[in-house]
């Protein structure tokens, strides 16, 4: 296949794999080389979501991928409120001790 020329701004890293149209039933065609690369495979349950409000598009992701998405928030998450519980904590003991005000 022919390598695609770069659009100006193109990220390398980021991926734009082609173009697609909308068929009558609504249906698209993923290019086999995005197919290829992102590992996407018959059979695989893709979610697709809205992007920002007020622009026409959407995004694809793998369910795992989505999965593995919130896995990481929630422990990211879990991690920032134990700092903060940390934070809070200590800063009473030094209240507390009338080492703050």
């Amino acid at each position: 296949m022919d390598k695609m020329k770069e659009p100006k701004g193109f990220v390398r890293g980021h991926g734009l794999y082609g173009s697609m149209t909308v068929s009558p039933k609504g249906q698209v065609v993923i290019p086999a080389n995005a197919r290829k690369e992102l590992g996407i495979n018959s059979g695989d349950t893709l979610l697709l979501f809205k992007t920002f409000p007020g622009l026409p598009g959407v995004v694809l992701l793998k369910a795992e991928a989505v999965e593995e998405i919130l896995t990481t928030m929630i422990g990211h998450v879990t991690e920032m409120e134990r700092q903060v519980k940390h934070y809070k904590s200590s800063k009473s003991k030094k209240e507390e001790r009338g080492l703050i005000k």
